[in-house]
């Protein structure tokens, strides 16, 4: 159990049969009336952003997630199969599970998988990750002094803006968490 008061971002609860994760949170000391704590929090299942306010000694239970190593191997068109590396387990997972991370990851490349009372709700890229230029315009030599952007298709079919002077067939590194170009690879 944790209590209100103890709230901090990231911390991950179980409130009404589902488990949230805090996205934001406020202590409000009013001149008038008890103090209480206002939070933002998202649904991990469904993604769905709440405001809710509590009294600093309510108690809620916190959430026990697991988080495990897994390699994405492929996709059949629908679901998209990662395997345990410890146990070599398969495991299909539908879109709704895999489409923030999925942009990011070829196969054969190590995810995180996050799990609720054994229940995959969400799939990790690693922080940075190395991908191919597949589609891109050419880059004019000599234009290189000002910070123009072109895009530039990946070769798993995410397009991100990507400076001038980077080619077809050239590897770049992309921050999976803001989904922007970092530098060459």
């Amino acid at each position: 159990m944790i209590t209100a008061g103890e709230f901090r971002k990231g911390v991950t609860i179980e409130l009404d049969g589902s488990v949230f994760n805090i996205v934001d949170f406020q202590h409000v000391k009013p001149g008038k009336g008890a103090a209480f704590v206002r939070t933002r929090i998202k649904n991990v299942m469904t993604g769905a952003v709440l405001e809710r306010t509590f009294n600093p000694t309510d108690k809620v239970p916190r959430a026990n997630i697991e988080t495990k190593e897994m390699t994405y191997l492929y996709s059949d068109g629908e679901l998209y199969y990662f395997m345990d590396v410890d146990t070599f387990d398969q495991l299909p997972l539908n879109h709704e599970t895999v489409e923030d991370a999925i942009p990011f990851v070829k196969e054969n490349t190590n995810v995180t998988v996050r799990f609720f009372k054994g229940t995959a709700f969400s799939v990790e890229a690693p922080n940075f990750v190395e991908l191919e230029v597949t589609d891109t315009e050419p880059g004019v030599r000599g234009d290189t002094a000002t910070n123009v952007t072109k895009p530039a298709t990946l070769e798993t079919g995410y397009v991100v803006n990507v400076p001038i002077f980077i080619n077809q067939g050239e590897k770049i590194r992309i921050d999976t968490r803001t989904g922007e170009y970092m530098e060459r690879a």
